[in-house]
């Protein structure tokens, strides 16, 4: 059942230079490189506040990664924290004092959510002109700060939140729908919390780092409409589908008989600066250099691939086999790194996320090939509702399936890639990591004897 020795040193290399490229996306780390205190000035970036015009400060948000990133602000600020709360993923925790965490559900949003979105909604509601509202906003905060928009139901919001995810649409789509089915998304915390100054930290987890798609932009100016939401439940199929509360509103919205979220102009991002202190580009320019010292050539394909899993795993492995065979367009020993989030368009009934499938498309795609080596992670150390954060495999993983009767395009076509890899030994288990700037792919091609 062992893999063949080269493959398996390019497996011990694959996980170290994941592991790496996790830590430098530590989002406490990253809250402090662009959040200090000299004398009585706050500088956040290139901005600077005085703290002496400052009154109360509060601090509220969600997401994977914002424990951590509440623990560094509060390093920063300490006693200046009047109070706060954020909603993060059950696990997610660090050790707070002055700021309140509250776990919730994710990546479908439960009660605790529900209820902790209220709560921060309350707080920036209180927050006055002379008061500043700090907000971090990491990986998952769409689904950990639910605050659906009456008469929606949570249970709806939920069953949208289903649908969605399992119709192939990406993030971006996602998030227009959400946002016009909530209080607080898409700007809205902004203007809630108005006229307070509003400072957010973003821990980026979405391609190109857009601020409207960040946690759904709660405190961005939102470029989507009623509209648009509409148009993504047309292109998936979905419109019928949904709660009947969630059609009505879309359609009322989009005839102009409930106010759009805030738009560049309103008077509420006057008062905002909203700060990006870490993406995937980090994580994936640490693992280049961590390559490196293997002996490896990086080669960063790039930190904004979207689309099909398995038409993005097709693709890597196609580029593996042209290095094998003629050494372009680098050659080995070679490490290619990739970065972004693509999406699966569900068909089986299987467990397994983003991360297994595509190594379980690339490893049949690399099936018989020597000194190959394919590993694909969450940066989260979680890959679709599994404990896993991904998977590994080589050219001998779908041969070895093969002999404990696993059939690895059958297992694929009914994503059940956990269940693959599982008795293999081949889960990327990291258990939680407290950040999120989406997902890490590596393909290692080693070099002949």
């Amino acid at each position: 059942m062992a893999a063949p020795q080269p493959e398996l040193r390019l497996r011990r290399q694959a996980r170290v230079i994941f592991l790496q490229g996790v830590r430098a996306a530590d989002p406490f780390q990253a809250v402090l490189r662009n959040f200090r205190v000299e004398g009585e000035s706050l500088i956040a970036g290139r901005r600077r506040y005085s703290l002496a015009k400052v009154r109360d400060v509060y601090v509220v948000g969600a997401g994977k990664a914002s424990a951590l990133m509440a623990a560094a602000v509060e390093r920063v600020l300490g006693g200046r924290i009047r109070g706060g709360l954020i909603n993060v993923k059950y696990g997610h925790t660090a050790a707070l004092r002055r700021i309140e965490l509250n776990e919730c559900g994710h990546p479908v949003p439960d009660s605790n959510g529900l209820a902790g979105a209220r709560r921060i909604m309350q707080i920036v509601r209180q927050a006055g002109e002379h008061d500043l509202v700090i907000c971090l906003i990491s990986g998952g905060a769409s689904a950990l700060m639910p605050a659906p928009a009456p008469p929606i139901t949570l249970e709806e919001k939920q069953q949208v939140t289903r649908l969605l995810l399992a119709s192939g649409a990406t993030i971006h789509e996602i998030n227009a729908v959400r946002k016009h089915l909530s209080e607080i998304k898409g700007g809205q915390l902004a203007r809630l919390a108005f006229p307070a100054r509003v400072l957010a930290l973003l821990l980026s987890d979405v391609v190109g780092d857009r601020l409207d798609v960040i946690g759904s932009g709660p405190t961005a100016p939102d470029p989507s409409t009623f509209a648009d939401a509409l148009a993504v439940l047309d292109r998936y199929g979905l419109r019928e589908r949904v709660p009947a509360s969630v059609r009505e509103r879309l359609e009322r919205g989009a005839a102009g008989q409930i106010p759009e979220t805030p738009k560049a102009g309103d008077p509420a991002f006057e008062r905002t600066l909203n700060l990006v202190v870490g993406s995937n580009r980090s994580a994936v320019d640490t693992a280049a250099a961590a390559a490196r010292r293997f002996g490896l050539r990086p080669l960063v394909l790039s930190t904004t691939i979207e689309g099909e899993t398995r038409e993005v795993a097709r693709v890597h492995a196609a580029i593996a086999r042209e290095i094998l065979t003629s050494g372009r367009p680098v050659r080995p020993p070679a490490c290619l790194i990739s970065g972004g989030e693509t999406t699966v368009t569900l068909r089986g009934k299987g467990l397994g996320g983003r991360n297994q499938e595509f190594v379980l498309a690339a490893a049949i795609e690399l099936a018989g090939l020597p000194r190959v080596v394919v590993l694909s992670g969450g940066t989260d150390g979680t890959d679709g509702p599994t404990d896993a954060a991904g998977a590994i495999a080589d050219g001998a993983t779908v041969a070895r399936a093969e002999r404990i009767g696993l059939d690895a395009r059958k297992m694929l076509d009914a994503n059940d890639s956990y269940h693959f890899f599982e008795p293999l030994g081949d889960l990327l288990k990291t258990g939680p990591t407290n950040t999120n700037v989406m997902d890490l792919r590596l393909v290692l091609v080693g070099k002949g004897d």
